[in-house]
């Protein structure tokens, strides 16, 4: 990403603080304001723990945006990767009737009772992260995310068949999440045409076992030139390994999201690409978006796309100070 896309996105985001800060500081009866503003509560219940590096910053920018405006605003998320404890945190957050609902949807089939109950019941529901198709049929309000996962990771097949990949690993640390599934899919749709092929290695996020059953994989398979990880919460690990088993020099490396470690890596030259979906706007926006709406019946009329951002080692340097801030 160029440092003008950077400013842009910047300034949107500053925008989008003293607009809202404006109409909501400066009104009067003659606004009609539903409700005051510091009554007004925002419930986020994401697959994604707030401690994991990208949830984390999708929080920091939820408490951004809550801070700015004075709002309340509560991120429930299970302790591990669980749909069904999903569900029921959705419930939970139904029944205490917040003024709008922010979920990801990582298993359609699972969540789609819960969330359309939530719907039912009158509660504003904004999609982040995944579950963009469901936005429409589901009749749901808003989605704000890094647009498809299979076409982001067809891309991120494409960019490395034209280097050269011709037998790759996708690093899968959440197989039957549908939003990682998807980007295998598509890493391996994309690099077909270019004569490559790729394996789905399933893993978890034990960076000790996740890095047994890679090194294990590559141990076995010698021809591997490629690999594709779909999140940074292994990305350090994983980097070290590949530079102490003298891995580095032969795969072609990318990711999902951006970390500081991964923006390193991207600068040093040991990554190809990083793919940033700008998860600290998903976070910030639908308390903005929300909040307007509780207060005066606006809302966006279309979905907002917040990536993807292919980083490469051109934009590394500038990004990492917003990384290491919890911003990037």
């Amino acid at each position: 990403m160029s440092m003008g896309s950077l400013k842009s996105i910047r300034s949107f985001v500053a925008a989008a603080t003293i607009t809202s800060v404006a109409a909501c500081s400066a009104w009067s009866p003659a606004l009609a304001q539903a409700k005051n503003i510091e009554d007004v509560r925002i419930v986020f219940v994401t697959h994604g723990q707030a401690n994991d590096q990208y949830w984390t910053v999708v929080k920091n920018g939820m408490m951004a945006a809550a801070a700015a405006l004075k709002v309340k605003v509560d991120y429930r998320a299970p302790e591990t990767f669980d749909v069904v404890k999903m569900g029921q945190l959705i419930q939970a957050a139904t029944a205490s009737k917040p003024d709008g609902l922010v979920v990801s949807i990582p298993d359609p089939t699972a969540l789609e009772a819960p969330i359309e109950a939530a719907k039912a019941a009158g509660i504003p529901v904004v999609v982040i992260d995944s579950g963009e198709e469901q936005v429409k049929p589901w009749k749901l309000d808003l989605f704000v995310g890094g647009g498809s996962e299979y076409d982001n990771g067809k891309q991120a097949g494409d960019i490395m068949g034209k280097a050269g990949v011709k037998e790759a690993i996708c690093i899968n640390h959440e197989v039957g999440n549908g939003s990682l599934d998807q980007r295998c899919q598509g890493f391996t749709d994309g690099l077909k045409p270019l004569g490559g092929t790729v394996s789905v290695v399933a893993v978890t996020l034990d960076p000790t076992d996740s890095v047994r059953r890679v090194e294990g994989y590559l141990t076995a398979h010698p021809n591997v030139n490629g690999a594709l990880m779909l999140g940074t919460s292994l990305a350090g690990p994983m980097l070290t390994m590949f530079d102490e088993r003298g891995y580095a020099s032969k795969l072609k490396v990318g990711t999902f999201d951006l970390a500081p470690e991964v923006l390193d890596a991207l600068n040093t030259g040991k990554m190809m690409f990083a793919i940033d979906n700008q998860q600290y706007m998903m976070g910030y926006l639908p308390v903005v978006f929300l909040t307007m709406k509780a207060l005066y019946k606006t809302f966006p009329t279309a979905d907002v796309m917040t990536g993807p951002a292919f980083v490469t080692k051109a934009d590394a340097a500038p990004i990492k100070t917003l990384s290491d801030q919890g911003i990037r």
